[in-house]
């Protein structure tokens, strides 16, 4: 019995120590494993499995359109302050898909990225045959750019714009002001001032945006250096715009704003925006998950879009009015364009008290991105932004009549997406599930070890303690000489005779 125990704590303790092997191995080992397999799957590689996701992105997108429409116009133009009221939202499935897809020896590769938004009539709060009034922006937007002209070639102009009754403030369809509506205008303003509007046909806001690209991105593969993978190498040929006044607001930064290199660090993202002209830092807010999915969410700073006196490397971006609006008319044919957050959320109150009906809130405003820092892949993401026109009276154009100098909001859109269905289930189980039992698994044997050479080491004692009880006892000290009580009664007799002769 003693043997077989002895056999059993060997073997027990044989296993122990293969447990502790395997447990430190996957203690030292499973990190870079797992690491080696993010960075095969992440990179820009037909082989990976982010490339298809990469290529044709399957996560449903939506653009949600909320216009401003003005309820006071007759009232605006004789000095008053302009009153909204937010209509929609009018939403979109976005279609995204790369074509061109071009690979370079120098670890980078070429693409372009369509778009192609089509009507959720279900999802919407009214049609897109809906009249809203909001203001004429071919003509007030001329009107902003020609106002250093001499008044006569002004004056002339006003006079055309009386013949095809132009006036400040347009009802148009939302249809009409997205997708663009024939106007005679245009052809009146280039004949007038040639070149100042560039472009022929239908005017509308998002006319360029449907069915169109985003220009030649040329961004890093990671097949050389994972930590560069899909950051921007160039733009259009690019490696820097010349929209802006200084150096640092003209680089090209970060990646083209679908996904980072992996192994993220809580602390900021950067990403080329061509709607806003400029490259764009978000910075790190809070951690969290996203359907079991680790994420960490980026924010936009209220330096964003903040001005140059208030946030000096922000002065290239400058001539400045508020902060929280950027004039990003350098980038659209000299136009009083500024973008903001939708209803001037972040901004100086001056421009939120410069009309009514604006109701600023972070839960409904704030732009963020829920990104997994481990692949750099975004979970969950919300991009908004604000179009905004800079209106007011200029003398020698009698339609644009008394109205005040004010930013006047257009309207605000969101662009959201999350990751869902099969292409989440493949992502967590992949990406999250198969790490984490790697990871659980390397302290269960660790775990287990200690128990089994534990075990081990109680049976050997045990084995031990039962085999000396029953091996046989040895004297450990010399008996000592009977003494004269202990003798037999015959010498005792002898003694006392002996004893008794001498007596005698």
């Amino acid at each position: 019995m003693a043997a077989a125990r002895r056999r059993v704590s060997v073997g027990l303790g044989l296993a122990g120590a293969a447990c502790a092997l395997l447990g430190v191995s996957l203690l030292l080992v499973g990190p870079l494993i797992i690491k080696e397999q993010v960075i095969k799957n992440v990179r820009i590689d037909p082989s990976s499995i982010s490339f298809s996701m990469w290529k044709d992105i399957p996560v449903p997108f939506y653009m949600s359109v909320h216009f401003f429409e003005v309820l006071n116009p007759k009232e605006v133009l004789q000095g008053a302050k302009p009153v909204l009221n937010q209509r929609g939202p009018y939403v979109y499935r976005e279609f995204r898909y790369k074509t061109n897809i071009t690979f370079h020896d120098n670890d980078t590769v070429s693409f372009l990225e369509y778009r192609k938004l089509f009507f959720q009539p279900d999802l919407s709060n009214g049609s897109e045959d809906e009249y809203i009034v909001v203001p004429n922006i071919l003509m007030m937007g001329a009107a902003v750019m020609m106002e250093n002209l001499p008044n006569f070639v002004k004056l002339l102009l006003s006079g055309a714009l009386a013949g095809l009754k132009q006036e400040a403030f347009m009802n148009r369809t939302v249809g009409e002001i997205m997708w663009g509506y024939e106007d005679p205008l245009i052809d009146t303003i280039n004949m007038f001032v040639p070149g100042l509007i560039p472009f022929k046909g239908k005017f509308g806001l998002f006319t360029e945006l449907n069915n169109s690209n985003s220009g030649l991105f040329t961004v890093n593969t990671g097949m050389k250096n994972i930590s560069r993978v899909h950051m921007v190498d160039s733009w259009n040929g690019l490696k820097k715009v010349n929209y802006w006044r200084s150096s640092e607001c003209n680089m090209i930064n970060g990646t083209a704003g679908e996904m980072w290199p992996p192994f993220m660090s809580p602390t900021s993202l950067e990403f080329y925006s061509p709607d806003a002209c400029r490259s764009m830092t978000l910075v790190y807010e809070r951690s969290g998950k996203f359907e079991g999915v680790p994420t960490y969410r980026f924010v936009a700073p209220k330096t964003l879009f903040a001005n140059g006196t208030d946030y000096p490397p922000n002065e290239g971006f400058c001539p400045c009015m508020q902060s929280g609006i950027q004039n990003v008319s350098t980038c659209r044919l000299n136009a009083p364009i500024f973008i903001s957050h939708p209803h001037f959320y972040n901004a100086d109150p001056a421009l939120v008290n410069a009309v009514e009906g604006l109701h600023p809130s972070k839960d409904q405003h704030a732009l963020f991105l829920d990104v997994h820092p481990m692949t750099g892949i975004p979970m969950n993401c919300s991009i908004k932004l604000q179009l905004n026109l800079y209106i007011k009276q200029v003398s020698g154009i009698i339609q644009t009549g008394k109205i005040k100098p004010v930013v006047l909001p257009l309207l605000w859109f969101a662009e959201s997406g999350s990751i869902e269905g099969s292409v989440l289930k493949q992502f967590y189980t992949n990406l999250v599930l198969i790490p984490s039992l790697l990871d659980y698994l390397q302290y269960i044997f660790l775990g287990l070890s200690v128990l089994l050479i534990m075990s081990a080491a109680v049976l050997m004692a045990t084995s031990q303690r039962t085999a000396a009880e029953k091996s046989p006892r040895h004297p450990t000290t010399q008996s000592k000489p009977p003494s004269s009580s202990e003798t037999t009664p015959l010498l005792h007799d002898a003694d006392t005779l002996s004893q008794d002769d001498a007596e005698a």
